[in-house]
C-alpha cells in the first residue's frame, strides 16, 4: 500500500505526538491523560525507529499493538465519560493499526527478497 518513502512511518509520528500532546486541549481524566500520553509517545516512538532504522521489523508489530492498545484503552482505563479523549483514542488507535498493518506488507516484500531462490 505504500511505498519505499516509508510514509507510513512519519505518519505514526504525527499520530503519536498527537495523541501524546491531545490532553492541552480535550478534557479527561487522570487515566486517559496517561493512556494518551504513553501510548501516543510508543506511537510516536516506533515511527521514529522505523525511519531510522527500518530493517527492525518488529517495530511495524509494536506500533500496531500500542494503537490497538490505544483502542481499547478508553473502556478499560475508564474514560469513555470524557468524548474528546475517547474519540481521539478511538481514532488515532485504529488509524495506527491500520498504517502498521499497511507497512507489513513492505517487510514480507524484504523477508522474500532474503530468501534464496532456486
Amino acid at each position: 500500500m505504500f511505498t519505499g518513502s516509508r510514509t507510513q512511518d512519519y505518519l505514526a509520528v504525527i499520530l503519536g505526538v498527537f495523541a501524546a500532546l491531545s490532553p492541552l486541549w480535550v478534557e479527561t481524566n487522570n487515566n486517559g491523560q496517561w493512556s494518551l500520553i504513553i501510548l501516543g509517545v510508543l506511537i510516536a516512538l516506533t515511527g521514529l525507529v522505523q525511519i531510522y532504522r527500518p530493517a527492525i521489523d518488529a517495530t511495524d508489530y509494536a506500533m500496531g499493538l500500542f494503537g490497538a492498545l490505544l483502542f481499547i484503552s478508553p473502556w478499560a482505563m475508564d474514560f469513555t465519560g470524557f468524548r474528546g479523549a475517547s474519540w481521539t483514542a478511538w481514532v488515532v488507535g485504529i488509524v495506527t493499526v491500520v498504517v502498521a498493518v499497511a507497512a507489513l506488507p513492505a517487510m514480507s516484500a524484504r523477508l522474500h527478497d532474503m530468501v534464496p531462490h532456486h
